[in-house]
């Protein structure tokens, strides 16, 4: 008996060991492409998601502040595989994921360099098409700016996230206690499942608002936040929280 029951469970222990190895070779590590690396948002993200088990490429017209960026992940996370890209289509190309931490402006102009090497990748949108006073979106109504992206990228599988948060909350998600929520909205379900993935390792709270038209509610709950930033001081540090029992 004491033969039998150690047969069996060398036999479990065998099939449970390989059942992890083959989903550790099955999960491999996944490539991302930050363009606007270097601006305030796309610092952040890089410096965040440094902390999970991915390839960086930080692409930036502005290699100074890009070298400053990769150096900054470099020490904080020296086993963190990040490089800079002087091509955004050379980094889409070889990224698996595509965040375009980008103003909204440029958004349109990126996506044309992009579009062949972006098919059926994820895209993630995390531009606020805010006026230049900030009282107002530019966008027509009844569109978001993730809209716009899906329509200039018609075979990637656009995302909008991150665009509920400041660049400061990336260093401190949790404020007076609460882990701030960030709202990501999307048509694909796989996409959006692997976005909450990058959500929850820049340290949020990930919330799956609906398909890609609720980018318009997300994107005017952001422009409220901005107009109540300035007008109560909150120090560009705040965001959203939904609190239930």
């Amino acid at each position: 008996m004491v033969f039998l029951a150690s047969k069996q469970w060398n036999q479990a222990y065998l099939r449970d060991n390989f059942a992890l190895s083959i989903g550790s070779i099955m999960k491999t590590k996944q490539t991302i492409a930050i363009i606007g690396a270097s601006g305030n948002m796309g610092s952040s993200i890089a410096k965040s998601l440094a902390k999970g088990n991915y390839r960086l490429l930080l692409h930036s017209t502005q290699k100074d502040k890009a070298a400053d960026v990769l150096y900054t992940i470099s020490k904080e996370h020296p086993d963190a595989e990040a490089e800079i890209m002087d091509c955004s289509t050379q980094a889409s190309w070889e990224a698996d994921i595509i965040i375009m931490a980008i103003p909204y402006a440029a958004e349109k102009a990126v996506a044309e360099k992009i579009r062949e090497v972006a098919n059926q990748k994820i895209v993630i949108s995390i531009a606020n098409p805010l006026n230049g006073s900030f009282s107002g979106l530019v966008t027509a109504p009844g569109i978001s700016a993730a809209e716009e992206l899906q329509r200039w990228l018609p075979h990637s599988k656009v995302v909008k996230a991150f665009n509920t948060t400041y660049a400061a909350d990336f260093a401190s998600p949790v404020i007076d206690g609460q882990q701030l929520d960030c709202f990501i909205a999307g048509n694909d379900k796989e996409a959006l499942e692997t976005v909450e993935e990058l959500v929850t390792i820049a340290g949020f709270n990930p919330i799956q608002a609906g398909d890609i038209t609720v980018s318009r509610t997300l994107e005017n709950l952001q422009a409220l936040l901005i107009s109540l930033t300035i007008r109560y001081n909150y120090n560009w540090h705040a965001g959203w929280k939904i609190l239930h029992n």
